[in-house]
């Protein structure tokens, strides 16, 4: 295994997604921009199989950096959100302006999300209203503030409805460049495993968090069938991230691995080692940063 990789890169992007998600990698954007530059991929397909979030993905491609962003998630309310997001996004917006932020509005929502309706924009909404009103972005820690919302911070804490419309247009004026699914995660990989203009940023369940934090967590059976889908991938450059674990490290033994490390709130405090494996195009892209930097340094 390679040294650890502080994560440096020739630009920073903000948050641009709208949705708060346990462990998001909003802040690799940066250093995708960079591996994408550096392998010279044209018009390029960037692709999350588990997406969550997707920050690093509606990062790149509100600049431009790449031509379509896929966005596949299975769990159904997330599905539902980015769904919403793109096919529904006027009305999105008017429920973020205008939902209350109260916690019967809270009971309603969780409810909703609960039942699991078939209508895309409720459970959309649904998903998207506990997402900003949950302690640390988690669907089943509760509301923050408390139930009798006698806390330091209240239900409205991270629900700043004008910076969530304005995220929300921004996606909507990108909707024609992004697909989005909910198929497994493992089945959109071989879908553009090999497409040599594909970048996959590969970000499944972790081991240790297990169902803590996910929606949909992995066990053993699972990690092992991804890593050999990931294995069978020829042409495509893509990008794993883990926690640190020795059977994570043993399934991937002869393929590039360094530490990776980044700041988080919602997993562990301060700061976090995880471990980052990647294809052979890309490790060779990351091994040159990280001597880049060793040099400037």
């Amino acid at each position: 295994m390679t040294e650890l990789l502080s994560v440096s890169t020739s630009r920073r992007y903000g948050t641009l997604s709208p949705l708060r998600y346990p462990g998001g990698k909003a802040a690799l954007a940066g250093l995708f921009a960079d591996i994408l530059t550096g392998i010279g991929i044209a018009d390029p397909t960037y692709i999350e199989p588990y997406a969550g979030g997707a920050g690093a993905g509606i990062a790149l491609l509100r600049e431009g950096l790449v031509s379509k962003l896929v966005i596949n998630d299975i769990d159904p309310a997330v599905h539902a959100f980015w769904r919403a997001a793109t096919e529904n996004n006027a009305e999105l917006v008017d429920r973020v302006l205008h939902s209350p932020l109260d916690m019967d509005e809270w009971r309603v929502q969780r409810d909703i999300y609960r039942s699991k309706p078939k209508s895309i924009i409720d459970l959309g909404f649904a998903f998207f209203y506990l997402n900003r009103t949950n302690r640390s972005g988690v669907l089943n820690a509760g509301v923050i503030g408390g139930n009798d919302q006698r806390g330091n911070y209240k239900i409205d804490a991270r629900f700043n409805r004008t910076t969530l419309a304005e995220r929300l247009r921004a996606i909507g004026s990108l909707s024609a460049k992004i697909e989005v699914s909910d198929l497994d995660g493992r089945t959109v990989i071989k879908r553009y495993g090999r497409d040599p203009c594909a970048f996959l940023y590969i970000d499944p369940p972790y081991v240790q968090a297990g169902s803590q934090l996910y929606l949909n967590s992995f066990d053993r059976r699972d990690h092992e069938a991804l890593a050999k889908i990931v294995r069978e991938v020829s042409a495509a450059h893509w990008l794993v991230t883990y926690d640190t674990s020795p059977l994570i490290e043993r399934l991937y033994r002869d393929l590039f691995q360094c530490r990776l490390e980044l700041n988080y709130s919602a997993r562990h405090p301060g700061r976090a080692n995880e471990l980052l494996v990647a294809s052979s195009s890309v490790g060779a892209e990351v091994s040159r940063l990280q001597s880049l930097d060793a040099t400037v340094a």
